[in-house]
């Protein structure tokens, strides 16, 4: 008997077969009750009719949608074993993404809190906390999580990693900063959901001697270390320096031969990319002795952003921190990380704009050859994105096809800048989920209200097909 994952992963095998496309969709709500061996055995005869397929694409949409179907207005229904979740939280004050694989396995990817009481923090050029002032963003991002985690095996977070050392991807202590329980760290973005929730493995670009390319010793690293130290001490935590190549570092951890088509590649570390091939790498910045001898600049902390690729079946997702592919007029050629990177990725279905889509992001050549179907922007600036980089997104001689861009927040500032090109985008406020079905064969986006505490569904967006 075909069981639903595997009747849904055969359909849309045999849909890709004729080409149809999903759109085109009809349901019979009575076609849910047929056995799945009549189905099975609908497949082996191979002799099939457009009408039939036609007629069988009912049957998968009220599978897949059905009874775990996502409507305006509701509460997002729980994660079920099979689905890979990524949940694009937005506070307004930084990157943060929680993962939940398809065997319940989860992963942290950044926790930003900027310095709420600087004046910029207020003005126009920076987006507004979300959902209001009344909780800091570390506190924010705890809660939603703790929402997520409510339908997961687990109330730990398996995995967390943070892409680079700057307080929108990882918190800055700032005046407004509580201690610790124990007294020996503040908190702020990372710090507070791992004072929250459990942290089994953090992995970063600096561990153990956060020495490259030079020593970051400054208050926001003191903390950061000081929470490390504090919770490998006492709460077991285990600290991984992120490596370049390695498709093992992060995995499944529940039900790893349930799902072997699974898989996060990593790409990039330090300007150290892999290749493409087994385990090698190419280190694009040359010697630190060198630059220093030369009375060179040292590589900046964007440059050295970790990134890495999400496969599931036939679903590929891409996300990069704050790496940077154009350059400005001085700047070196291996300053440029997204081309090497592009080459070792390849196509993805969703891509997330690197460096928030900032005017240093989203070269021609990245682009090409990620020909992402939906690009996300992680926004909290007025020059998120820049208005050359909006320009190459929507740009259909770079790669063909069409393109949904979604942004977390969106600024008055960018409207009165940019203007009308910003229409361009399906979304441009909210929680941005990307939910993709057993077998990675396709996908929705989903919108969260962002503005309130009850995080109901704003906006749905597809199903698309993984290519």
């Amino acid at each position: 008997m075909l069981q639903k994952n595997q009747f849904k992963s055969a359909l849309f095998r045999e849909l890709h077969k004729w080409k149809l496309p999903l759109k085109r969709i009809i349901s019979d709500t009575n076609l849910t009750q047929m056995p799945n061996v009549m189905i099975a055995s609908f497949f082996k005869k191979q002799k099939l009719k457009i009408a039939s397929h036609i007629f069988f694409i009912g049957i998968l949409v009220m599978i897949t949608h059905g009874s775990y179907s996502q409507k305006s207005g509701e509460s997002l229904p729980n994660w079920q074993e099979g689905y890979l979740d990524i949940h694009h939280i937005n506070t307004g004050m930084g990157d943060c993404a929680f993962f939940v694989f398809p065997d319940g396995t989860t992963l942290l990817f950044d926790a930003g809190e900027m310095d709420i009481t600087k004046p910029r923090m207020k003005g126009p050029r920076n987006a507004k906390r979300k959902p209001n002032e009344t909780k800091l963003p570390g506190e924010w991002m705890v809660d939603y999580i703790q929402s997520i985690q409510k339908g997961l095996p687990s109330k730990n977070i398996d995995y967390a990693a943070i892409s680079h050392f700057h307080d929108d991807h990882m918190g800055k202590p700032h005046a407004l900063s509580p201690k610790s329980k124990s007294g020996t760290y503040k908190l702020t973005g990372i710090t507070t959901i791992g004072e929250n929730i459990p942290i089994t493995t953090l992995l970063d670009r600096g561990w153990p001697n956060y020495s490259y390319p030079s020593p970051q010793n400054n208050e926001m690293m003191d903390n950061y270390r000081s929470f490390i130290e504090w919770q490998k001490d006492n709460n077991g935590l285990k600290v991984e320096k992120f490596v370049a190549s390695s498709n093992n570092q992060i995995e499944l951890i529940n039900k790893k031969e349930k799902y072997p088509s699974f898989q996060i590649q990593n790409i990039s570390v330090n300007g150290e990319v892999w290749t493409g091939v087994a385990n090698n790498t190419r280190k694009n910045f040359p010697e630190i002795e060198s630059l220093k001898d030369q009375g060179m600049s040292l590589p900046g902390e964007n440059p050295c952003s970790i990134s890495f690729r999400v496969s599931y079946g036939q679903f590929d997702y891409f996300t990069g921190g704050d790496i940077p592919g154009v350059l400005d007029t001085n700047d070196p050629l291996w300053n440029d990380i997204e081309t090497p990177v592009a080459r070792a990725v390849g196509p993805v279905e969703v891509n997330v704009l690197n460096h928030h889509g900032n005017r240093d992001s989203q070269n021609a050549f990245f682009l090409e050859s990620l020909r992402p179907r939906v690009h996300i922007m992680s926004v909290w600036s007025s020059d998120h994105p820049g208005n050359n980089v909006l320009n190459r997104l929507l740009d259909k001689s770079i790669y063909p096809g069409p393109r949904d861009l979604f942004a977390t927040n969106m600024l008055d500032a960018n409207y009165q800048v940019i203007g009308e090109d910003l229409e361009e985008l399906s979304s441009a406020q909210g929680h941005i989920v990307v939910r993709v079905a057993p077998e990675g064969a396709s996908y929705q986006v989903i919108i969260l209200e962002d503005g309130n505490t009850a995080i109901k569904i704003q906006e749905v967006y597809g199903p698309y097909t993984s290519r």
